[in-house]
């Protein structure tokens, strides 16, 4: 099974990389940008095909490893 975890800052919270992304896409003359808030992607295959176990394997990544859950959202996607 394939699955997808998107991490992002909690709203509300600085991000400076998403700024200067922001800032360069306007210097680059890219119309119409009125904010930018970056993340990251995990891509994950498991060998687990039972959803309902992956989605709680998943979970127990993001908890422990991908996401520091004080400052990060993550949502998990399974394909």
């Amino acid at each position: 099974m394939k699955a997808n975890i998107i991490v992002t800052l909690k709203n509300g919270l600085l991000d400076p990389q998403g700024k200067a992304i922001e800032g360069a896409l306007k210097s680059l003359d890219i119309p119409g940008v009125e904010s930018v808030r970056q993340g990251k992607i995990f891509e994950v295959e498991l060998a687990e095909q039972d959803k309902a176990k992956a989605q709680a394997l998943l979970k127990a990544a993001c908890e422990k490893l991908l996401a520091n859950t004080i400052v990060e959202n993550y949502r998990i996607e399974l394909a």
